[in-house]
């Protein structure tokens, strides 16, 4: 008789596929001071041994929290300029910058920091790798584990972010995920674990610049320019998926909406009239029967002036108060089921003033997202 495979509880699994909050980075020598010091102010620990076990007692708390944060800092799926990977690590540092006693009242507002994603910089999703490739990293990744188990386990980001949202769901079906990013791809494994997560008629809302509504490109299936058309297929492309501040498209608005069935507002449009665009994107999530959204905000569908420090910065854009009430109203008529900040890519503003203007709008709407989900003001200093 052949033995069963051993297998992990969903909480060990997490810790085996996560990391400790800003330790999702592979660093050795440069920048791992800085990692370091981060996670010992977000885990109020004197040493790396007081971070771990910390972080697995946040862990455990899943199966009570109201919402949890997962950073995801891979910039893989990217296009044109990289940097996105050190967005989740900069809006952790700005937040605790603005708010140093966040942590303590995340835990009051049953907000639960999962960590990382431990992201190897050179893969993106178990679906591109060979399987030489998947054991040879699996390893890598999972060297103090039972062969057995580690051939389980996902090894590139997409699928590890996917495979820790769908434990996550396992343990508290009724939690919503707050998700820092990375580039844009990281929006895949949220829409795919809402899909087998959730009952109800939840859709999408996309501020961004650009429609991402490739089936794939240059044969690669999920990256920043693929995830919505796959998305949109979840849905059923039934309207359901909602992108707003769309300016930079080889085709009209007509050729998306009549071949996938999105809707699109365009930037032209928002910024004509703000207050018939807001009104208009609730009426239509309405009409679609949508009774709960995923905020997936790419911090390009604001005008550049506002955030230049993102992979492709686009003039013409959303301005911040739009997205912010935009996010309100979404939060109280519909409610917010998840979330994401994507595309900041600090290193990229063209000056200190930029970078820094890009990072703090970041966070803005990150804790506006939040708030939104739970119906209160986590906004703090």
């Amino acid at each position: 008789m052949t033995a069963p495979t051993p297998s992990l509880s969903p909480v060990d699994e997490l810790a085996a596929i996560l990391r400790p909050a800003g330790g999702g980075l592979y660093l050795v020598s440069t920048g791992r001071a800085e990692q370091l010091a981060l996670q010992r102010r977000l885990y109020a620990a004197d040493d790396d041994a007081a971070v771990v076990a910390r972080w697995r007692d946040a862990l455990a708390r899943i199966a009570e929290a109201r919402a949890i944060i997962l950073g995801v800092p891979s910039d893989v799926g990217a296009g044109f300029r990289r940097g996105a990977n050190l967005g989740p690590q900069a809006l952790r540092s700005a937040w605790l910058r603005a708010d140093p006693e966040w942590p303590e009242r995340a835990a009051d507002l049953g907000v639960v920091d999962v960590g990382d994603v431990f992201c190897v910089p050179q893969l993106l999703h178990d679906a591109m790798l060979s399987d030489a490739q998947r054991a040879a990293s699996g390893r890598a990744l999972y060297p103090d584990l039972d062969p057995a188990i580690a051939a389980t386990l996902p090894v590139a980001p997409l699928s590890i972010a996917e495979r820790a949202l769908d434990l996550i769901f396992a343990i508290n079906p009724r939690i919503k995920p707050l998700v820092l990013g990375g580039d844009h791809s990281i929006a895949w494994p949220v829409s795919a674990a809402l899909s087998r997560a959730r009952a109800d008629r939840w859709g999408i809302v996309q501020p961004d610049a650009h429609t991402d509504l490739l089936a794939e490109r240059l044969g690669v299936r999920y990256c920043f320019a693929t995830w919505s058309y796959h998305a949109n297929d979840l849905l059923g492309r039934d309207g359901r998926m909602v992108q707003v501040g769309i300016r930079a498209s080889r085709h009209d608005r007509g050729h998306w909406e009549g071949s996938l069935g999105v809707r699109q507002f365009w930037a032209e449009d928002c910024l004509a009239d703000p207050a018939a665009a807001l009104d208009a994107i609730l009426a239509h999530l309405r009409d679609r029967g949508v009774t709960s959204v995923y905020f997936s905000n790419d911090i390009d569908g604001t005008d550049a002036r506002f955030a230049d420090a993102t992979g492709t910065p686009e003039s013409g854009g959303l301005e911040p108060d739009f997205i912010v009430a935009l996010i309100r109203r979404l939060g109280a008529e519909i409610g917010l089921c998840a979330g994401d900040l994507v595309e900041l890519a600090p290193p990229l503003g063209t000056t200190a003033a930029s970078r820094e203007e890009s990072v703090a709008l970041g966070l803005r709407y990150v804790r506006e997202t939040l708030g939104a989900m739970l119906g209160a003001d986590v906004r703090g200093g």
